[in-house]
């Protein structure tokens, strides 16, 4: 613990809040898919503890999932004239909407439009490809989907980050991405990614919710990113019984809609909540954006 912390009783943890991701109401009723409504939620989150709030736009008629920079402006702008907080929008998958495998601009041409503007600190940057299959799915025999991130995509959105000096929000659905991830940054030259280790007790992809995974992922860590900031988060997951030992390695928390079991009843607002609990329970407290932007300022 640095002299700061101590004299600020204690670890500044980060925590963000993913408001929506790409469920629909139908698998996630709870979510916020008006640019009225995601708004309101990120205000009231980051004023009940978190710092960061990830979004996807929605059309609002249809219900889906929609990535035009103007909307994402919106959203942002939105939060950011009310609180002071790190928000950052999705990517769309490879496939939806005419997006070709092979187009990295067409994939990113939101998150540089809104780079342009000064409006992202971070963007998804996820550096590598997974099969994402919920077991709901095996048990009726249905198979899952690509989640493809080709490696030509992944260069093009990190010279963005390079050329706009945002931060890559580096998802890990696996090891390797973490390999992959460090070296194509180190190739890269941009601002620091931001490692989130993704775990899930309902998806086939990567490590359950267990103590050995989160060893084994800071093992990695230690040997391809040392020194890197990380959190714990993931899809289908529970976070809350990982915060201590993140506390206690130096990571961070991710939690949200977005990320817990499909059809919890509780809000945005109240997992926010349950993990600032969590981690004051630990001698630590939630940080404001600023320590979050000054632990960033300092890494490579």
């Amino acid at each position: 613990m640095s002299d700061d912390e101590q004299q600020d009783g204690g670890r500044k943890v980060w925590l963000e809040v993913a408001l929506n991701g790409p469920w629909g109401r139908a698998r996630q009723p709870r979510i916020p898919i008006t640019i009225r409504d995601i708004v309101a939620e990120g205000v009231a989150c980051v004023e009940a503890g978190a710092s960061i709030v990830h979004v996807h736009a929605y059309d609002e008629v249809t219900g889906r999932q929609r990535d035009d920079w103007q909307t994402y402006a919106e959203i942002i702008t939105g939060i950011r004239d009310r609180v002071d907080a790190i928000v950052y929008p999705t990517i769309p998958f490879v496939g939806d909407d005419g997006v070709p495998q092979s187009d990295a601009k067409q994939r990113f041409a939101h998150t540089e439009e809104l780079a342009k503007r000064g409006l992202v600190e971070w963007a998804v940057v996820d550096p590598g490809s997974t099969n994402i299959t919920h077991w709901d799915q095996l048990q009726r025999d249905e198979p899952g989907f690509v989640y493809a991130n080709p490696e030509e995509q992944i260069r093009h959105a990190l010279g963005l980050a390079r050329q706009f000096a945002f931060h890559p929000a580096y998802a890990i659905y696996e090891p390797g991405f973490i390999r992959l991830g460090a070296g194509l940054h180190w190739r890269c030259g941009c601002p620091a990614p931001v490692y989130r280790l993704m775990f899930t007790s309902d998806y086939s992809f990567g490590f359950p919710p267990e103590d050995y995974a989160v060893t084994a992922y800071l093992n990695l860590l230690d040997q391809f990113a040392p020194g890197a900031q990380w959190m714990v988060g993931g899809l289908g997951v529970d976070v809350l019984p990982l915060i201590p030992r993140a506390v206690i390695e130096g990571g961070h928390v991710r939690t949200g809609l977005e990320d817990v079991p499909f059809g919890t009843d509780r809000s945005n607002v109240q997992l926010v909540e349950a993990a600032v609990e969590r981690i004051e329970n630990m001698g630590a407290s939630p940080a404001a954006v600023s320590d979050v932007r000054s632990a960033l300022a300092v890494e490579i």
